[in-house]
């Protein structure tokens, strides 16, 4: 098979006889007037007219096809614009495909679709070639030169001879159209080209492409430099690097230490570094590369790499910001507390709204147990985060919490950074326990190295003496403990938000107890609820003489007493199931230890009930006054402090100033000597609350009219008579509750800290308000001596 030669001039230009032409559909290929194409026909509906063509000499429509997704075999689309085109040649295949070879020969523009064949029929109009000026076409001509000489020596998929070709066209017209077929653009913008009649406007088309290809290829070749450059630093350091392990076996040294720097490398990848991290962790690796191991330096440079990428940079729980799943939990582990846990349920809505969010800073104050250092665990578990407990109780030396330098022998990090590492996530929730009991000395203050740890503002670049570099403490929730919030600096409690807990009453106690303790110390005694069963009034009994105190911690030791010697019960065989009454708590755990004061029941002289507020909550102290024959000296015992002293020196002399209204004899402050105690002596005291309730017990000696029975006070006295505000209330109460007391008289300025005090105190308890001292003595004296 052979081509067969069409019977005209190829030189010549055929004339089209009539307006309408048959239309050849092109795949991904757009003709251009004067280019000669080869191409490739597979449908055979088109090769009758290929044919006639080329034994007839017609001319046919060379039309680029539209690439649509919805084309179907029967209807196929393409452009109005195209070139009509002679067929040159033609090679036939044995599966019915044809080979051509045409030459575009003018632009047309489809005005209608006669037939749509296949082939197409459509009525045509030929677009005559624009002229210019002379002027203006060998300016073209120049621009375009310049321009594709520039491409052809940076790019290599144009043809060699492209440039002289260019050249010679007849036109600039035709000199747009040979470059437009030989650029690397798509079919789109090459028929956007062909569709653009004006000759100015076609061209710049063209230089636009050729300007951005050049553009293109320029970027290109600098990626690539840029690329090779940076190969070539790898093979450098790569090169190096065998030549240093070369070096390194000649000195007997082992490929150990080259895996373990190579170690090092991957876990620095590993660790999410900082940028400030990763340059003293890169800087570290260098110096411990060229280290001799029997240095001495060896092992703290290896430490020090070894607690850069030990560290959780960028790793953390995510936290559970399912509210009710929240409050489940904490509702699950503790029983009350209805201010904290709304505040940590607080906090989980406002981090569901800004993820961004820093992590709040409570302080927890109030008495031994009740709950402070579980309540921070059932906070980490409801939040899904992990649960760190720091004690500081005793801890003097601030390297404990910034760590030691490295230039110390066995130095390390700090403790926050320590349980960083514990825990393994930049988000914990940490406890920082007993912060009242922190001390200093020499060696520093711990709690002005807090300072930073516990201030949002700055906790998020924390540095530590050994790390030399910021680590990020703001996601974490820290939350601190204290018994009395005195102690704690004013600067570190001013950065921390203050949550008070304070005992709890004797129902709160007995449904604790029924729901938490007795099931958990149960388990840990392997009984069941079959083989015990403890009576409310048991657990009363334990509560009132056993172990009288505003938390938990005592009943629940008493509790799991109680439990081994049922457990040794069962375990003999003796009985499978123990009853426990109010008597059986007696024979198990002996004597009662706290017994109810017989001076509650009656009334006594120079003897009043007062309260206070210790470390281990509220407590109900004695004012004990006497005279006796002497010369107007006052006697103060009991281990009291300078400001109880100071109170009662205060409520003497509002007395001495008051006589004739309370019908004493001057005579007497000069004949008669004062002694005021306060039990327990062993019990250091201190503060301004006792205040009327040492004023009480001088004017009941003075006067000889006994004190109310069930009755206590607080507040603070003036030389005026006026009755200043006290804290503590609620415990206060608490302590008068668990006693016994059935009316408390406090100060009028108080009045608003009530709505604190448990309903169930607030209906046992008879709360008196009072403005003045006078108005103390009415209600605590009997009218007679």
């Amino acid at each position: 098979m052979a081509f067969d030669d069409i019977k005209t001039d190829p030189k010549g230009k055929i004339e089209l006889d009539k307006s309408e032409i048959q239309i050849l559909p092109v795949k991904n290929n757009v003709m251009f007037p004067g280019l000669v194409v080869p191409l490739v026909i597979s449908e055979t509906e088109y090769t009758q007219m290929l044919d006639d063509a080329i034994m007839r000499g017609h001319l046919i429509g060379a039309v680029c096809r539209k690439e649509l997704p919805s084309e179907s075999e029967d209807a196929i689309s393409f452009f109005d614009v195209g070139v009509t085109a002679q067929v040159l040649k033609m090679l036939r295949f044995p599966d019915g495909s044809v080979r051509i070879l045409i030459k575009g020969q003018d632009r047309f523009k489809i005005n209608r679709m006669v037939d749509n064949g296949p082939p197409p029929l459509a009525e045509i109009e030929i677009i005559e070639t624009q002229y210019l000026s002379e002027v203006k076409e060998e300016a073209l001509i120049r621009t375009l030169k310049e321009l594709l000489q520039k491409l052809t020596e940076k790019v290599n998929y144009l043809p060699e001879d492209l440039l002289q070709t260019a050249s010679h066209a007849e036109n600039a017209s035709s000199m747009i159209d040979i470059i437009a077929a030989n650029l690397k653009v798509d079919t789109g913008a090459k028929q956007l080209i062909l569709e653009t009649f004006d000759v100015m406007k076609r061209l710049r088309l063209i230089v636009s492409h050729i300007r951005k290809e050049i553009e293109v290829v320029d970027i290109a070749a600098k990626i690539k430099d840029d690329a090779a450059a940076e190969i070539n630093k790898s093979q450098r350091e790569f090169i190096l690097r065998e030549q240093m392990k070369a070096i390194q076996r000649e000195l007997g040294e082992t490929d150990d230490r080259n895996a373990e720097i190579e170690e090092y490398r991957r876990k620095m990848e590993e660790a999410g570094l900082t940028d400030a991290a990763r340059e003293a962790a890169e800087q570290e690796l260098e110096r411990f590369a060229r280290m001799n191991a029997a240095a001495a330096e060896y092992s703290v440079s290896r430490n020090y790499l070894d607690w850069l990428v030990s560290l959780p940079w960028n790793k953390g729980t995510e936290d559970n910001l399912d509210i009710p799943v929240s409050q489940q939990i904490l509702d699950e582990d503790h029983y009350g507390l209805e201010k904290i846990k709304e505040r940590i349920l607080e906090y989980l809505a406002v981090r569901k709204l800004n993820p961004n969010i820093k992590g709040p800073i409570l302080c927890f104050v109030g008495p031994p147990g009740v709950g402070k250092t579980s309540l921070g665990k059932s906070i980490a578990r409801a939040m899904n985060r992990k649960f760190y407990r720091m004690s500081l109780g005793g801890v003097r030396d601030e390297a404990e919490i910034r760590g030691h330098r490295r230039t110390y022998v066995g130095s390390m990090p700090g403790r926050l950074i320590q349980a960083m590492r514990k825990v393994k996530s930049n988000n914990p929730v940490i406890m920082l326990d007993e912060l009242d009991k922190l001390g200093n000395d020499f060696r520093g203050d711990p709690a002005s190295a807090l300072l930073e740890v516990l201030d949002p503002e700055q906790n998020w670049s924390f540095s530590d003496h050994y790390l030399e570099v910021p680590f990020d403490l703001s996601k974490a929730f820290f939350i601190g403990t204290a018994n009395l919030l005195e102690p704690v600096p004013p600067a570190l409690k001013d950065r921390m938000e203050v949550v008070y807990l304070s005992g709890y009453t004797d129902i709160e106690k007995l449904a604790i107890a029924k729901s938490y303790l007795i099931p958990q110390e149960m388990q840990n005694h392997g009984l069941t609820a079959y083989n015990i069963q403890l009576s409310d009034k048991a657990i009363m009994k334990l509560m009132d003489d056993y172990t009288r105190e505003a938390g938990l911690r005592n009943l629940k030791r008493e509790i799991g007493s109680i439990c081994r010697k049922v457990a040794r019960v069962v375990a003999e065989g003796r009985s499978d199931t123990v009853k426990i009454s109010p008597q059986k708590v007696r024979k198990f755990l002996g004597p009662e230890r706290f017994t109810r004061e017989i001076l509650l029941d009656k009334s006594r002289i120079g003897i009043v009930p007062g309260l206070a507020w210790t470390s281990v909550g509220g407590d109900v102290l004695y004012i004990e006054a006497t005279k006796m024959p002497g010369n107007k000296h006052l006697t103060l015992t009991g281990q009291i402090g300078n400001v109880m002293k100071e109170s009662m020196q205060a409520a003497l002399s509002y007395i001495r100033s008051k006589s004739p209204v309370w019908d004493i004899d001057p005579e007497m402050f000069e004949v008669f000597d004062f002694h005021i105690h306060v039990p327990a002596g062993a019990t250091p005291k201190d503060g301004p609350s006792a205040g009327i309730t040492i004023a009480t017990a001088l004017l009941s000696i003075l006067t000889e009219r006994p004190v109310k029975p069930q009755l206590a006070m607080t507040g603070e006295i003036t030389l005026r008579g006026d009755v200043l505000p006290i804290g503590g209330l609620k415990e206060k109460s608490l302590a008068a509750y668990r006693l016994g007391i059935k009316t408390i008289l406090f100060p009028q300025s108080n009045e608003k800290d009530l709505d604190e005090v448990p309903r169930e105190i607030r209906s046992r308890i008879n709360f008196i308000p009072l403005s003045c001292v006078d108005d103390v003595f009415e209600h605590a004296l009997d009218k007679e001596s």
